[in-house]
């Protein structure tokens, strides 16, 4: 399999996580975000929205968007789930991982912000807006997960919402946000990261990372 990613990209960070904790390998194709190489021609004829991550599988199958790749990792390979078969709790922790990916991480990425720049708006207010999404997306989180046992967010187990929080606790320290806050995610948090799958998939350990 090849999985098209950056090193600080959230979405890719949550992928990484998956592959580790199935045990599979991937070579790992890096596109600076910031250097605009996810808008080369190439990479836009394998993935036309030009998002990182794109996974091709061995077969040669192009798949995009995280959740949904990390879904398609859990149903061919089901070892460790990533989802319980129980239908209440799989539909929490799918909202959970959703409050993150889909309604917290697009509204302060680098697409977003790069745009608030260009209407004018002054570094300090940009900042101020992506530290703001995160505090919203995350104090929402924080209460989801209030009552759940832990040490993850949902039980004994990481989950398809630790994959989400994790990388979105690094984007929400990258802009200034006093995660103490959130002491019930941070629990979570720790439990995560002293998983090698977790760790070996952290931003600074990539081969790209800068």
């Amino acid at each position: 399999m090849k999985l098209h990613g950056y090193f600080r990209s959230s979405a890719s960070y949550r992928v990484r996580i998956a592959l580790n904790l199935k045990g599979l390998s991937a070579d790992h194709l890096p596109h600076h975000l910031r250097k605009g190489e996810q808008c080369a021609p190439a990479y836009l004829a394998i993935n036309p929205q030009g998002l990182v991550p794109t996974l091709e599988n061995d077969t040669g199958a192009v798949l995009t968007q995280s959740l949904a790749i990390i879904e398609w990792l859990d149903e061919i390979y089901p070892e460790p789930p990533l989802l319980p078969k129980d239908p209440l709790q799989r539909s929490k922790i799918r909202a959970f991982a959703m409050a993150l990916a889909c309604d917290t991480h697009p509204v302060q990425n680098l697409k977003v912000l790069a745009r608030l720049r260009e209407l004018g708006l002054p570094e300090e207010q940009v900042t101020a807006w992506a530290a703001w999404a995160n505090r919203e997306g995350l104090s929402a989180c924080e209460t989801l997960i209030a009552r759940e046992a832990g040490p993850f967010c949902f039980g004994e187990k990481p989950t398809l919402a630790d994959l989400c929080l994790v990388p979105q606790l690094a984007n929400a320290r990258r802009f200034g946000v006093d995660v103490a806050a959130y002491p019930r995610l941070l629990k979570a948090e720790a439990a995560a990261k002293n998983l090698a799958a977790f760790a070996d998939a952290a931003p600074e350990r990539q081969p790209d990372a800068e």
